[in-house]
């Protein structure tokens, strides 16, 4: 209370107008005015500076000078996370006063407006600038780099390939602007592209102390069909795929994982572009040194077959160990067959050893070795005059090959398919793939080939023939087939014969035709060519002529020869009557 006592009141206070109103004399407008000139002269659709205010998580609030404060969404913000109270910003009017009378501010605005200006300056001068990713795209994220949507190649994300874009998603992180097209106005950043210079010198250094054979600890980068990418620290080195086992590899993921590590030795690199050739299989042995020295030719082994073609099959007996199946150890059969109709990839197989080479590392093997060769007991199994059914494998003009069994092959001469029909191609005869029955005629050991037959599975019945057939006989037969040289006439009683044109005419002088049926004279019979030459007009022509040849050759019977007086000295009439009837009987045949 003893302070109260001591205060005074002021000397030049004054009470009329603090009673009246301080200010009392002056109007109102002036007042506003008055009021408006001591705030900032703010004008819609332009950026000015404001200062954050306050920050909570959905507005920012910036002051501008003006009588009242902006509010911005804080997704505006989301490049700059570390945004506080008190921080200068640009920002963009967008309205003085909307219909609540509040200040309408952009953040997004203003930065575009000067975006341009400030991705192209970043770019001239390799400015470092901030970025937010806001989603994945194709080939990579979608970035926010001053209010642009730029694009960050997934390649430039990191050093390191990226499995797992979608973590990114949300993060604020540095970048360089690396390519822009004023045209499109399409903008390129990366991140990688920051720490490279850094690993360049990295890997300079590593380079300078790497030496061919050296081992080194790496972890596994990458994998890919070629091959699998190891980082070094700080330098990435290659093993190739036919450098990560001694056996076949035909995906890499089979050998190693993602992030494993894994001690390498170094193959071969160059300095200038960088490239560090590794591998993984020379840590170990070869397989071949450690082979069972007693293995040797003759041996069986068992393996599975890795790789196949054509021409054979290469099988695995042990991880780096292969031996090559030839097709033409496959099979004892002659015939040119492919390796895939005996085995295929991963087939468990046994084989017989027939080459082996250690110092080359090259082994053959054989399976048909594990049968017996048909053709060592060929006499016993197929003894000339044995019959047996074939499969028909191919043709030629001049016969058919077989198969009795795999290994065993026959050869049916043409000639030796029919007694009776003529067969110009074997063809008209069977069919590939068909069953056909023969007998083994003759045995051609050195070059594992039999003569065959099938028509000698019948009685040869040219031998009925040429008891039928006898010339002069004559016999219906129906024309099959007319050519230029004559006729093919199937005869009735079997076989078929031959006439030429002139023996084709009829009695009535036309022409024998196509599928008639008419009796035809053996003319001639050759049973070692198997010919029958025929003829129609014979039958008939042959016919005028025995009557004037039969007098000459007939006996007269002595009822029919009449009695003639053998007087020299005169003959009488009825002599002479009964020459002439005789002679007149012997024109007429009668």
């Amino acid at each position: 209370m003893s302070d109260l006592k001591n205060v005074q009141p002021l000397a030049d206070f004054n009470w009329d107008e603090f009673e009246n109103g301080s200010n009392a004399n002056v109007s109102k407008e002036e007042l506003e005015k008055a009021y408006d000139e001591t705030l900032n002269k703010v004008s819609e659709h332009q950026v000015v500076d404001g200062t954050v205010i306050s920050i909570d998580k959905k507005e920012v609030v910036v002051n501008i000078g003006y009588k009242s404060d902006g509010i911005i969404p804080a997704s505006e913000f989301r490049y700059n996370p570390d945004l506080k109270v008190g921080d200068t910003v640009e920002v963009y009017v967008e309205n003085q006063e909307d219909k609540k009378g509040q200040l309408l501010l952009s953040h997004k605005k203003a930065r575009l407006s000067k975006s341009w200006e400030r991705v192209n300056a970043a770019l001239a001068n390799e400015e470092v600038i901030q970025g937010y990713i806001k989603c994945r795209t194709k080939g990579g994220m979608i970035v926010d780099v001053f209010g642009i949507e730029a694009f960050l190649p997934g390649s430039q994300i990191d050093v390191h390939p990226i499995r797992d874009y979608d973590v990114f998603v949300g993060k604020t992180m540095e970048f360089k602007v690396v390519k822009i097209n004023q045209e499109f106005r399409n903008v390129v950043v990366s991140h990688k592209a920051l720490i490279e210079a850094e690993l360049e010198a990295q890997k300079r250094e590593i380079i300078s102390k790497l030496e061919k054979g050296q081992i080194l600890e790496g972890t596994v980068k990458n994998i890919t069909s070629y091959g699998v990418f190891v980082d070094l620290g700080g330098v990435d080195g290659l093993i190739h795929i036919t450098d990560l086992s001694w056996g076949r590899v035909s995906d890499p993921h089979e050998v190693v994982a993602l992030d494993q590590k894994i001690n390498v030795v170094i193959l071969d690199f160059d300095n200038e572009k960088k490239r560090i050739a590794l591998g993984l299989k020379q840590l170990t042995p070869h397989p071949w040194d450690a082979l069972d020295p007693n293995l040797k030719v003759g041996d069986h082994v068992k393996g599975k077959v890795v790789v196949i073609a054509d021409y054979g099959a290469f099988v695995e007996i042990a991880p780096g160990v292969e031996g090559l199946i030839h097709v033409s150890e496959m099979s004892w059969s002659q015939h040119l067959r492919s390796a895939q109709e005996f085995m295929h990839v991963g087939d468990e197989v046994e084989a017989v050893i027939l080459t082996l080479d250690r110092e080359e590392r090259k082994m053959s093997l054989g399976i048909k070795q594990l049968k017996e060769d048909p053709w060592e007991t060929i006499e016993v199994k197929y003894p000339i005059g044995s019959k047996h059914t074939a499969k028909v494998r191919n043709f030629t003009n001049f016969g058919i090959f077989v198969e009795l069994e795999e290994g065993v092959d026959g050869l049916i001469h043409i000639s030796d398919l029919s007694w009776t029909k003529k067969v110009k191609h074997p063809s008209e005869f069977t069919q590939v793939g068909a069953d056909i029955d023969v007998v083994v005629l003759e045995i051609d050991k050195e070059n594992r080939r039999l003569s065959l037959g099938h028509k000698q599975l019948e009685e040869n019945p040219w031998d009925t023939y040429e008891t039928i057939y006898t010339t002069g006989s004559i016999h219906n037969g129906k024309i099959t087939e007319i050519m230029d040289k004559g006729a093919v006439i199937a005869l009735n009683e079997g076989g078929e014969g031959f006439a030429t044109p002139k023996h084709l005419v009829k009695e009535d002088g036309s022409q024998a035709q196509l599928g008639e049926e008419l009796p035809f004279k053996v003319i001639e019979f050759v049973k070692e060519t198997k010919r029958i030459i025929l003829s129609h007009s014979r039958t008939f022509e042959d016919a005028k002529e025995e009557p004037k040849k039969a007098p000459r050759n007939k006996k007269v019977k002595k009822e029919e020869t009449p009695t003639i007086n053998n007087v020299a000295a005169g003959t009488t009439l009825g002599d002479i009557d009964a020459l002439a009837e005789l002679k007149a009987k012997m024109e007429k045949g009668e």
